[in-house]
């Protein structure tokens, strides 16, 4: 980063705390997403926008090596407690905060004290990987769909305590009226596009669904979304539960992901030749991230409450198979109605869950699909039954943290995309969770994780 960046940045700081500043606006929160799949933030006075534009705000990189506990374990490339990084807003996705009035918000780029980006930076890996796609004449829209349970703040164990009604019943809808309609006007304010918002299966659980967009701005849009429900919740007495699993017998929150590969305004996932009218270049766009999703899970599912989720016959997808409309397969390529399908069509990622880091995921499976591209992959025959009732005839992805871990570590797509340095520390904190929570029964690490991410 130049002299002559910095002066350009600090200008557009000041332009944009003066914007602020007119909407009321006293301090910005910048965020970053670490491997465990946190949510970590500094705050600066709106006076000190240009500074922060230009200079960044001091952060520790021991933040690379944080557990979702807060533990902090060692790594490869661990300096302990020496060393700092620089925190960059982005500018361009700067906004206020509807439901924290006074606040703004924006995501951070991560660079060191010499002004070259950390090889870390999740955020810089999502627009590296949404990059090499540009450079091949394509783009991908990708949306995350955001499950998550309330409970009265003062009965938080308690998943019916807000919300008693049946699974994607009226009433629970209508016990929550005010809180749901609450969100997704905030939401709205804050440039979000609500698609739909419904209860779900599990006790207290609703989803959110948002319009696709660019890969880095899905995931930044994933990350406001939460935070966004999380508050609004504070706010109506409640409290929010993104994890896997609330309770060992219940069934989890996932976070799926969509995406759907373009060459400029064609939808590469409609109007082709192929299988459900798949072209060429989506389906084995579409085989690359299918033949990895045993790596995939290290970075999709990448907690160890993930795999109590991860279960035949729940809807989780947890059979490397591939259907059309198959909720039970991982990868499931959704058409849309007739008439629609130039727009809508698009592959659904169903094994994934929200302990994830959104950039990360983002990242990975546009390398996963360009490797498939690359490598010219097949997609095998699509499954249209539950592939639980297939036996032995269909691989079960890992059932554990640490089967993906060594999934992840054997995959030279991932871990060259991902860089040395990153790709080892992912390592290095998967298998500390699982030091640090592996052994815990399973009622205990729900409890644990409830309310972390």
């Amino acid at each position: 980063m130049s002299q002559l960046d910095r002066a350009e940045l600090a200008q557009q700081g000041a332009l944009r705390a003066d914007a602020l500043r007119a909407a009321g606006v006293e301090l910005v929160a910048l965020t970053f997403v670490d491997n465990s799949g946190i949510t970590r933030v500094k705050a600066v006075p709106v006076d000190r926008l240009w500074s922060a534009a230009a200079w960044g705000v001091g952060a520790s990189n021991s933040f690379d090596f944080f557990l979702a506990t807060d533990d902090i374990v060692g790594g490869t490339h661990s300096r302990g407690p020496v060393g700092d990084l620089r925190l960059h807003p982005d500018l361009d996705a700067l906004v206020p905060l509807a439901a924290q009035p006074g606040w703004a918000w924006a995501p951070a780029w991560r660079y060191d004290q010499e002004g070259d980006p950390h090889p870390q930076d999740a955020r810089a890996l999502a627009a590296a990987a949404t990059a090499r796609l540009a450079e091949l004449g394509y783009n991908a829209r990708t949306a995350f769909e955001i499950e998550w349970v309330v409970t009265r703040a003062d009965a938080p164990d308690d998943p019916r305590s807000a919300t008693a009604g049946p699974a994607y019943g009226y009433a629970r809808l209508s016990a929550q009226a005010g809180y749901l309609r609450k969100l997704v006007s905030t939401l709205t304010a804050q440039g979000i596009a609500v698609e739909q918002i419904h209860p779900e299966y599990a006790a207290g659980q609703f989803e959110v669904s948002v319009a696709a967009g660019d890969p880095v701005r899905a995931a930044d849009v994933a990350v406001l979304t939460r935070e966004t429900i999380r508050t609004v919740s504070e706010q109506y007495g409640l409290r929010a539960s993104f994890t896997p699993k609330f309770a060992p017998n219940g069934v989890g929150n996932g976070g799926h992901v969509h995406l759907s590969l373009w060459d400029g305004d064609r939808n590469l996932c409609a109007g082709g030749d192929r299988r459900f009218g798949l072209t060429e270049t989506a389906e084995v766009f579409g085989a690359g991230v299918l033949s990895r999703l045993p790596a995939l899970l290290a970075i999709g599912a990448p907690s160890v409450v993930s795999y109590l989720r991860l279960e035949p016959h729940h809807w989780a997808g947890v059979f490397r198979v591939w259907g059309l409309e198959n909720r039970e397969a991982p990868l499931r390529l959704v058409r849309g109605p007739a008439g629609q399908r130039e727009r809508a069509a698009n592959f659904e990622v169903k094994c994934f869950d929200l302990t994830a880091n959104p950039y990360l995921v983002v990242a990975a499976l546009i390398f996963a699909g360009l490797a498939g591209v690359e490598a010219r992959e097949s997609l095998p025959e699509p499954v249209d039954v539950d592939p639980g009732t297939l036996g032995g005839a269909v691989e079960r992805l890992p059932a554990s943290l640490a089967d993906a871990v060594t999934a992840f570590e054997a995959d030279p797509a991932l871990t060259s995309a991902f860089g040395p340095e990153l790709a080892a520390t992912l390592v290095d904190v998967r298998r500390g969770e699982l030091d640090r929570l592996g052994a815990l029964p399973p009622a205990e690490l729900c409890a644990v994780m409830r309310y972390l991410h």
